[in-house]
């Protein structure tokens, strides 16, 4: 069976002077997830309540009635298994579409009795989704793949051409998992999840906060909001109302794709805070704070089945997307939509959903792959010998994006429009780094490589190669 790879065509460009291979490193053995970013914790806590809580109701977090006609959006389809210890598991491949809302007190349709002064948050699911994700949790590959969705994709959702995220506010989960499920070629959407951003807040506060590298100075002042945002490049510790901070911040060159990549950055950063021993401490604060901001029709046994399978799933099986697009204009903040490109979207659920004909794909050439470099490592000499063996290689798309100024230890190739193929390669091709498939590089590009200290190491003529492969083996034994 082939799949599909769409690469477009440029001229090639002049041979370098060529280098030599690099050096293979061993890799690490690969950890596990106890949860995929914020909804992930949620859905854990939840389960963890469940068991424990036997008088919970069969769907203990829903707070929303849908219609008969609203239900049947939604799949009836079994999706769980009795197996070991008779602990359900999932028997099938599940797509949970997951809704951050965002509501202020002026949005609503009854105003508070009290006037703050201002728009404050409130606690409700009945606004527009600042967020919007397609979760798939598959047992037969063992993935788990996370589909972000701009807010501000031009679709369909009954009322004419608008953006996705104002479906929820028309519609409520039932009329975004049809506007979802259209825009995606028609994937069927089988349960839905709702968190308030009051709830993100609070769930990273009882995590104890969470280390996330903030790519740039962001400040910003909305004096109607009370919204004050003033965070500082570089790695730093948020807590809840820091996170939610670094999530709302939209004022940078990308707009709402912007916001996209720094969802996968946190969510990122909370999965592995979620792997610390004292999180499990933290456990009833957790569930203590979970129910009010949660709305899912996801049952008991299906929120412990799609906990116990995030928990076992490799690192390098949890898949980070996008949905393929592009500006209605220059990118900048005034431009309206996220256009869909609806070849590609066909050929990303295909792939990664097991939805469409997947039979019709073709494999191209995979050194016609657009490649962005992003330097780590302040030497100019690193991205020059990069350059140059890529394109001994092969690869002549290959051009220079802005530096990573977070300093990293491992090379990161990021598959930015989920070609998990071809960044393989070029991994195996490379003996350096790891693969990422995500939506946090060059937007230009196929793979984004970020160049770490393992390259700079392994390059040839590096004056300090042979001392810092000393230093590194001296570390590791």
């Amino acid at each position: 069976m082939s799949v599909k790879k769409s690469y477009l065509k440029s001229p090639d460009q002049d041979q370098r002077p060529t280098v030599a291979k690099p050096k293979a490193k061993k890799q690490k053995g690969n950890w596990l997830l106890i949860g995929m970013g914020l909804t992930a914790v949620s859905l854990v806590s939840a389960a963890a309540g469940a068991i424990l809580a036997v008088s919970l109701s069969a769907t203990p977090l829903r707070q929303s009635s849908l219609s008969p006609e609203e239900e049947k959006v939604f799949s009836q389809d079994e999706a769980i298994a009795y197996k070991k210890l008779r602990l359900p598991e999932l028997s099938r491949p599940v797509n949970i579409l997951v809704l951050g809302t965002k509501v202020l007190t002026s949005e609503l349709d009854e105003k508070p009795q009290e006037d703050l002064g201002y728009h404050a948050l409130v606690n409700s699911f009945k606004g527009l989704s600042d967020t919007m994700l397609l979760l798939r949790f598959d047992p037969n590959g063992k993935k788990l793949r996370v589909l972000s969705i701009p807010r501000d994709t031009q679709a369909n959702i009954g009322r004419g051409i608008q953006k996705i995220n104002e479906a929820n506010y028309y519609g409520g989960p039932a009329l975004a998992a049809e506007a979802v499920s259209k825009l995606l070629a028609d994937v069927p959407i089988d349960r839905y999840v709702r968190v308030n951003i009051q709830g993100v807040e609070k769930v990273i506060d009882a995590l104890g906060g969470v280390n996330v590298y903030v790519p740039k100075d962001m400040k910003y002042t909305d004096h109607s909001q009370h919204l004050y945002i003033d965070l500082k490049q570089g790695e730093q510790h948020l807590d809840g109302s820091d996170a939610v901070a670094f999530l709302r911040y939209r004022y940078d060159r990308y707009g709402d794709i912007g916001r996209v990549q720094r969802q996968q950055m946190l969510m990122r950063s909370v999965v592995e805070q979620a792997l610390k021993p004292q999180t499990i401490l933290k456990m009833p604060e957790i569930l203590s704070v979970i129910g009010a901001y949660i709305d899912t029709n996801l049952t008991v046994e299906e929120l412990v089945a799609l906990a116990g399978f995030a928990s076992q799933t490799e690192r390098s099986n949890m898949q980070m997307l996008m949905v393929p697009g592009g500006f209605s204009g220059d990118g900048k903040k005034e431009i309206s939509y996220w256009l869909p490109y609806r070849n590609q979207i066909r050929e990303m659920v295909a792939e990664y959903f097991d939805h469409g004909d997947i039979e019709t794909i073709q494999v191209n050439d995979p050194t016609r792959l657009r490649i962005a470099i992003q330097d780590s490592t302040e030497d100019p000499e690193a991205v020059t010998q990069m350059i140059n063996y890529l394109r001994e290689e092969g690869y002549r798309r290959v051009f220079v994006s802005d530096n990573w100024e977070e300093t990293l230890n491992k090379t990161r190739i990021i598959a930015q429009r989920g070609d998990d193929v071809g960044a393989s390669t070029l991994r195996a091709s490379l003996g350096v780094g790891e693969v990422l498939v995500e939506s946090t590089g060059t937007l230009a590009s196929d793979i984004t490589i970020v160049l770490g200290k393992d390259w700079q190491r392994n390059y040839p003529n590096s004056e300090n190669s042979a001392q810092e492969n000393f230093l590194e083996t001296q570390y590791n034994n």
